[in-house]
């Protein structure tokens, strides 16, 4: 028996989450006293696919095929279910990322699996049996789920487990499982990423603001802290539904859930929606006007003060740091 982790890869290179997923499936395997074997699907230079070595992975199952040079969530999840018999894989670990959650159950089916979604912490093995801590009603609390199945598929949540180097050689292994024509019925034609910005989903820090900002244009002290603090910027429902950001950048229920190491709250007042997707988040810092405000009550630190004053300040203490 073995443990298979998935490593997604967007232009040929390895994002944290990737790494931080191998060292978690590295720790399961030594639990359980079993090898670890990476899959990776798309066009990947050796080099990178050795790096995974790194952190534990003894094998990498290479799947070049220009079928699969684009995500296809059907596609890809039957070539990790073979993969995982073809390695007799008794645990399947993927990041619970946007692709890896469309991921999760689709490998979980195709093996007669049991599935955790949103993992945060190792399984204990407790008198034969397996318990995965996840979180649950999204994110406002957790769940310990047993896993009976003889095959278990794991979804971590980024930033849950942190990287951890444990070094051995790495050897690539060309992989070229069939892929049936059906599991193309529905393909991705085109994949339009920012490339200019720190990637939501996968950020440590966040900076997000809301309707406490009164208009689109008062956004250049929100980018401005964020440009500093290397982090990426976020925002409320309302404010995407007025159209004074993107979409792409609204986080809660409704939203993208994220779990950086540090949530930066400005002019949200935390609605329950919005803190179902950023609860998870390490470290909330909550700036708002409104002593009464409800997402006072989870954060861990808060200021009561008027955004226009505050995060200048902030700014401008950021570059005498800097400086």
């Amino acid at each position: 028996m073995s443990v298979l982790v998935y490593v997604e890869q967007v232009d040929g290179k390895f994002k944290k989450s990737v790494f931080e997923a191998v060292s978690y499936a590295k720790a399961i395997a030594d639990i359980q006293g079993s090898s670890l074997t990476a899959i990776s699907i798309g066009n990947v230079g050796e080099a990178e696919l050795k790096e995974l070595g790194k952190y534990g992975a003894s094998k990498v199952l290479n799947v070049a095929n220009d079928q699969l040079k684009n995500f296809v969530n059907q596609a890809y999840a039957s070539v990790i279910a073979e993969a995982a018999k073809k390695e007799n894989a008794a645990v399947v670990v993927l990041s619970n990322s946007f692709s890896g959650k469309g991921l999760a159950p689709r490998i979980a089916v195709k093996l007669e699996a049991g599935l955790v979604d949103g993992a945060v912490e190792l399984p204990k093995l407790d008198g034969g049996q397996f318990l995965v801590k996840k979180t649950a009603f999204s994110g406002k609390a957790f769940a310990i789920t047993e896993l009976t199945s003889a095959v278990k598929v794991i979804a971590l949540n980024p930033n849950a487990f942190g990287v951890k180097e444990a070094a051995v050689e790495a050897t690539v292994e060309a992989y070229s499982p069939e892929i049936k024509s059906t599991d193309f019925s529905a393909i991705v034609k085109e994949i339009v990423r920012a490339t200019n910005k720190v990637s939501l989903p996968d950020a440590e820090l966040v900076v997000s603001a809301g309707r406490g900002l009164k208009a689109p244009e008062n956004w250049g002290m929100i980018e401005e802290l964020a440009n500093l603090l290397g982090a990426a910027t976020a925002c409320s429902k309302p404010v995407s539904d007025a159209d004074w950001r993107p979409h792409s950048e609204h986080v809660g229920q409704t939203g993208i859930a994220i779990s950086p190491n540090l949530y930066i709250a400005i002019g949200i007042s935390g609605a329950i929606q919005h803190l179902a997707g950023v609860s998870s988040s390490k470290v909330i810092v909550v700036i708002n006007i409104d002593p009464e405000a409800p997402f006072f009550k989870v954060a861990d630190y808060g200021i009561v003060g008027d955004a226009f004053v505050v995060v200048p300040k902030l700014i401008e203490a950021l570059k005498a740091h800097k400086g």
